[in-house]
């Protein structure tokens, strides 16, 4: 008996607060829905994954967003053609899923291979194959689609550049560096 006068006394004390609390939560369950709202659009307003885009010069963030987002929507295998590769062709490649492969045709450059060895001594493995020749064109290979890349995936932006979707099996291109 003792413990229910004093739990009504309680409440009766603190009605106040008690009612604040309630309005609190309402409150934030309405904020929750409004910003549950606006993520929404701005997901419904974003740019989406084009099978082709192109970048003015000087929007490198642009096209380093544009490319990772590539890179993370692989699902097995990730294969990069490219003569002119660094450092930060590496932190790109780390990108991706954690049971994807990655690749990287290029040719031999001493201070890369250094990095790429340090590299692979701390993160996942990303495969290195010199190219038998020099190549023009730069490619990137997602699971089976194929991309031309207007640029060096390092210099993606710095000057105006292209990404294309192309129609060609991955396969074939793999074939023509041998």
């Amino acid at each position: 008996m003792n413990a229910f006068v004093a739990m009504r006394r309680f409440m009766v004390q603190n009605a106040g607060i008690l009612m604040r609390i309630a309005h609190l939560e309402r409150q934030q369950i309405e904020t929750d829905e409004k910003i549950d709202k606006i993520l929404n659009r701005m997901d419904e307003q974003s740019p989406k994954l084009l099978p082709e885009q192109i970048f003015a010069t000087g929007c490198v963030w642009d096209a380093w967003t544009y490319v990772s987002d590539l890179v993370r929507s692989a699902k097995q295998r990730i294969v990069l053609i490219d003569n002119y590769v660094d450092d930060r062709v590496l932190s790109l490649l780390d990108k991706r899923a954690d049971d994807v492969e990655a690749m990287i045709y290029s040719r031999y450059y001493e201070p890369f291979m250094v990095d790429l060895k340090k590299h692979n001594e701390q993160y996942r493995e990303i495969k290195f194959i010199q190219l038998p020749q020099r190549n023009h064109d730069r490619f990137l290979i997602i699971d089976d689609d194929v991309y031309l890349l207007g640029a060096s995936v390092k210099d993606m932006g710095a000057g105006m550049c292209a990404v294309t979707k192309m129609e060609v099996s991955s396969e074939t291109v793999l074939q023509l560096l041998k």
